[in-house]
């Protein structure tokens, strides 16, 4: 036989038999499904909660906009409302988790957290709307940070001044149990948002209450400072922008975030480390680092400046307010000229932090106010003007023109306008509160003979720290009062201190900074703190022995000196006006107090640094554009530097 036909016939035998083999195995391998009885679910398909015992009901709404889009709404009636007020607040921080902060059948626990002032709303029987803006969480449509007005930096026919007139219209005629009448709450973005409602507003909209509101993120909000960036931003962007609902987080990396920011280097580079670049609004923060029409455009005093004032408006600020202390004061010179019958345009101050007018008011770090402060607002401000305006048998509330907390004495002031010191015959006057030589810190001008200036080196190595280290997140809502005894014992950060004040100085409005300086580099940072100084000893408060508690301060990029559009370079070593307005204040500086003033260039990590050396982008500072200057202050005759105090005159 052939041994090829051997081999042929021997390879088929062989694969004949590991078929053969293998097949009954592979049929053994895989028995037939196991029968057994099903297990039903024992949830149901569809399940109606029993809230027969609830006080109030729950509606999750989809209202129409104008183009389309539905924004979700969750709507609490109480069970008893007929003929209510709605009370309505827009928020991008998810409608759903602030009207569910606990599991109750009753109204107050559920709406017991933040822009919920529950005396108000629950004493006050309102129907409580609260809104996702477009774009995020339970909203269709497009996000866009504080979306601008329908114009040059919004080409579509929305924004939230329309998104607002179409959900009032749709709640006065799709929410039985209301009277028809409107009012807008909120605090922050959430305060911005009833600033947005007032152009051209709806007719049942009777009231607008803005509180701690974004008004211009450039001059003196949440993005900027008179153009220094501040530097906490980018964790509130990334959370805001990354994800519709928010999901993704910052993280931290160091305990003491100096040093996270200190290794980042420039503000631009850390936004690039964490992967910013997507985000739509940190791309134009970076394109936008000064003045220009993309800030001004939204900038809401300038906005409301041109709008008549057709509803009633309660501006609502915080003295210490760590994240929005300029807007609402700039809205209220804006639109208070225009209040010719002094009517309707309302302002409250409180010594408070960023939204703590809807919690405990009695104290705030260190301080103590002898009450309640937030309580006292609520109650005897907000809700009597807030059921004056909505509810159809109210009286008129006994609400002045201004309601202001004078720091200091810790008393309400009732005030015919802002600024004006008391409720008649005060005079408030400009007086300039020289800063001298030898340190020295009073009315006086300084003489011919004095020292020309004081210097210091500031070191963008080494940043002076806005607070005590290691800085966290933890106590970051109250350190505008925190004390600035680290700070003025720096060799970077001089100091100017009067002497002990004989009798009360009071002061209402706000202080200008002018300030006669110098820097041997091409730019710099001005930061200028007011200060009042305590006693050595307190009785009662050890705590507060000697306390340097800020009541005014702020910064001032040098770059824009000129013009706070474009940036220019400063001539080396040249003394040169800085003039900028620092926070409002009204306080007063007590008998045994003394004043200071302390003045520095950096303010970190608070602020991003300025590297000293221009460079048209400080986003985009390099390592080596760092450097050392030397900072002159001065303080002689043709070349005095003074903060303007607004000095309150009593008859």
């Amino acid at each position: 036989m052939n041994i090829d036909r051997i081999c042929t016939l021997t390879l088929f035998a062989l694969t004949l038999g590991v078929l053969l083999f293998v097949e009954p195995l592979t049929a053994q391998s895989a028995p037939p499904p196991a029968k057994y009885p099903g297990l039903p679910s024992e949830t149901p398909a569809k399940f109606t909660p029993a809230t027969d015992s609830f006080d109030y009901i729950k509606r999750d709404e989809m209202i129409p906009m104008r183009d389309g889009v539905k924004l979700h709404t969750v709507i609490l009636v109480p069970k008893v409302a007929k003929g209510a007020p709605i009370l309505l607040t827009r928020t991008p921080y998810n409608a759903t988790e602030l009207t569910s902060h606990t599991h109750s059948a009753h109204l107050g626990p559920i709406l017991n957290g933040y822009d919920n002032a529950t005396e108000v709303i629950v004493e006050g029987g309102y129907i409580r709307a609260v809104q996702d803006v477009r774009g995020k969480h339970g909203s269709e449509g497009d996000y866009v940070m504080n979306r601008p007005l329908h114009g040059p930096q919004n080409p579509t026919p929305v924004d939230h001044a329309t998104d607002t007139y179409d959900t009032i219209d749709w709640l006065v005629k799709n929410v039985p149990e209301t009277n028809g009448k409107v009012g807008i709450l909120g605090i922050s973005y959430d305060g911005f948002l009833p600033l947005m409602a007032l152009v051209n507003p709806h007719p049942a909209l009777k009231v607008s209450v803005p509180m701690n509101p974004m008004v211009d993120g450039w001059m003196g909000d949440d993005w900027f400072h008179n153009g220094a960036f501040r530097q906490p931003s980018l964790p509130y962007i990334y959370d805001q922008q990354a994800t519709r609902k928010s999901e993704a987080k910052w993280w931290t990396s160091h305990y003491d975030e100096y040093d996270m920011y200190m290794q980042a280097g420039s503000a631009g580079a850390l936004g690039q480390r964490r992967g910013l670049e997507p985000l739509g609004f940190w791309r134009k923060i970076l394109a936008h680092p000064g003045y220009d029409a993309f800030w001004r455009d939204q900038a809401m005093d300038r906005i409301l400046a041109a709008q008549p004032v057709q509803v009633p408006v309660m501006l609502v600020h915080s003295l210490w307010d760590q994240e929005d202390i300029y807007g609402d004061i700039a809205v209220y010179k804006a639109i208070k000229p225009k209040d010719t019958a002094n009517d309707k345009v309302f302002l409250v101050m409180g010594p408070w932090h960023h939204g703590q007018e809807i919690g405990d008011g009695s104290s705030l770090g260190a301080l103590k106010f002898g009450s309640d402060t937030g309580l006292y607002f609520r109650r005897e401000i907000l809700r009597p003007f807030l059921d004056q305006y909505l509810k159809d048998s109210a009286p008129k509330a006994d609400i002045p023109p201004v309601i202001a907390f004078e720091t200091g004495t810790n008393t309400w002031r009732r005030l015919p306008a802002w600024p004006a010191g008391c409720a008649s015959g005060c005079t408030i006057r400009p007086a300039p509160l020289y800063l001298s030589a030898g340190l020295k810190l009073g009315f006086a001008a300084p003489k011919s003979d004095d020292a020309a200036f004081d210097e210091y080196i500031s070191d963008p190595a080494k940043p002076v720290p806005y607070r005590a280290r290691p800085i966290d997140n933890g106590s970051w809502s109250r350190w505008l009062v925190d004390d600035q005894r680290e700070a003025s014992g720096r060799p970077d950060v001089v100091v100017f201190v009067s002497d002990v004040l004989n009798s009360p100085l009071k002061i209402s409005g706000q202080p200008i900074a002018n300030l006669i300086a110098s820097t041997s580099g091409t730019d710099s940072d001005w930061v200028v703190k007011l200060i009042d100084v305590y006693p050595d000893e307190v009785a009662g408060q050890a705590a507060l022995g000697g306390y340097q508690l800020m009541i005014s301060g702020d910064i001032f990029r040098g770059r824009y000196r000129e013009s706070l559009e474009t940036a220019k370079s400063i001539t080396p070593d040249k003394p040169l006006l800085y003039r900028f307005a620092l926070p409002t204040a009204n306080h007063v500086f007590l008998p045994g107090h003394r004043m200071m003033v302390q003045i520095q260039s950096t303010w970190f990590p608070l602020y991003d640094r300025n590297p000293q050396t221009f460079v048209d982008n400080i986003f985009w500072a390099k390592p080596e554009d760092y450097r050392k200057a030397v900072q002159r202050v001065y303080h002689a005759r043709g070349q005095v530097s003074f903060i303007e105090l607004p000095l309150v005159a009593t008859p």
